[in-house]
């Protein structure tokens, strides 16, 4: 695990915003008049899709996916100048936030400024020509990092945007040698102390079908050496499975809890219930209430909370990579605003950041978690987080005689009052939230 790795990131809260469809005009000076409502939802991270100019040899549709980057070192000129991606980051700073860019760093478009400049850099196939490793992912071609030189260009080009930002979302983070990301992490510390490094960690088939075509990936044990949060992908198909019923509610609490002993004690996950690569959680929970339970366990899981733009407003639709494909703010499914921003209030406990998780599934609806300190340098009180999440949004009971003694609490996420009698809470089917103070928790 890397050793600086802040804690705090366990309370943060990211937003993820694809420029080109966030807005009508797609540009940073129309993100920026909407950083407000960004802010209200709590978010501590801006988290921008690339910026760089996307390429048009083997261009995906009319605009070209924003992963295929024709330049490392320049902006987007859809998108506007670079100052005013500074003005934006400056904005973003102003507002109480950080701002995190992506980093592409497996392939670059076929037309790209260093296949051009350093062809040399690149893999080739037999034959010669530049070639990538994943077969649809024609659009682009892959990098060589056995290239001692491309090593040198790709860091110097990580410290010239630590200039402007606080960290990098890793595209494909397995498919680069993690020797390179550690070499990149401390070099890049000298220009951005604190740099939050996210690495988009991959899904145990990604990963089982590199290696076994004899392509090498690292795994997130592997990756949390140099990075500070890895996605939650290693769980993700077993909670896609509980949603399409090829998975229990109990195949899945028992992956969560498996990621608290095989992973470093400070490890960060990155939770989500969508992002731009996977279907909206509106589209594939329909029941509001439902979409409530979920969006609530989500927030509760041990790690950082993701929101993908257009989340709070439960639009269904996802965005398309290669289109001009703007989101659709006004004709969302629910408002989960200001359940987001509850949400992000509560995970500001310290209790959420140094703590054992555990989740347990009671049938085939109910989950129950809990996150307890008895005490530590972060939460010196101690205590206990207990959530309670019915993720079909109907009324259940529940035994939580070992984790919560009989009383009256307070439902952290609506202020009502919640009855524990006899060893049992009763919901309506809510989301439940609520803490026991102190070490001695029953």
């Amino acid at each position: 695990m890397a050793k600086d790795t802040l804690l705090s990131l366990r309370n943060s809260t990211m937003y993820s915003v694809f420029v080109r469809n966030y807005s009508d005009a797609g540009t940073f000076r129309a993100l920026e008049e909407d950083l407000p409502r960004i802010r209200a939802l709590g978010t501590d991270i801006i988290w921008l899709m690339p910026i760089h100019p996307t390429g048009e040899k083997n261009r995906k549709g009319a605009l070209g996916s924003p992963y295929a980057i024709r330049d490392y070192r320049a902006i987007n000129p859809e998108y506007g100048t670079i100052e005013d991606f500074a003005h934006l980051v400056d904005a973003i700073h102003a507002q109480g936030m950080k701002c995190i860019i992506d980093v592409v760093y497996n392939h670059t478009s076929p037309d790209s400024v260093l296949s051009a400049d350093h062809p040399e850099y690149f893999y080739h196939l037999p034959d010669g020509s530049f070639g990538n490793r994943i077969g649809d992912w024609w659009d682009v071609i892959d990098l060589d990092y056995s290239n001692a030189g491309l090593w040198t260009y790709q860091i110097e080009t990580l410290k010239i945007w630590a200039q402007y930002v606080d960290g990098f979302r890793c595209d494909v983070a397995p498919l680069v040698p993690v020797g390179f990301w550690n070499r990149a992490r401390e070099e890049v510390a000298s220009v951005r102390p604190g740099c939050i490094w996210l690495a988009e960690s991959a899904e145990p088939a990604f990963m089982t079908f590199g290696r076994s075509s004899g392509i090498p990936m690292a795994s997130d044990g592997e990756l949390y050496s140099a990075f500070d949060l890895c996605y939650d992908y290693d769980a993700y198909p077993t909670f896609d499975g509980v949603l399409t019923g090829k998975n229990t509610l109990s195949d899945y609490a028992r992956e969560l809890n498996r990621q608290e002993i095989i992973y470093p004690a400070n490890y960060v996950k990155l939770r989500f219930l969508e992002n731009h690569d996977r279907l909206r959680a509106s589209y594939l929970i329909r029941d509001p209430k439902a979409l409530v339970s979920w969006t609530a366990f989500n927030a509760f899981q041990k790690g950082c909370t993701l929101i993908y733009n257009g989340q709070e407003k439960g639009v269904t639709h996802t965005p398309g990579l290669f289109d001009k494909d703007t989101i659709d703010w006004n004709h969302g499914t629910i408002d989960l605003s200001d359940l987001m921003a509850r949400l992000s209030v509560i995970r500001k406990d310290p209790i959420f950041a140094d703590s054992t998780y555990h989740v347990r599934a009671e049938g085939d609806t109910l989950i129950a978690t809990h996150t307890e300190n008895p005490k530590s340098p972060v939460d010196p009180a101690g205590g206990r987080m207990v959530g309670v999440f019915e993720t079909k949004g109907v009324p259940a009971v529940l035994s939580v005689r070992k984790i919560v003694p009989d009383g009256i609490y307070e439902n952290l996420i609506d202020h009502t009052k919640i009855e524990v009698a006899q060893g049992h809470l009763s919901t309506d089917g809510s989301p439940i939230i609520l803490k026991v103070e102190g070490k001695e928790n029953g």
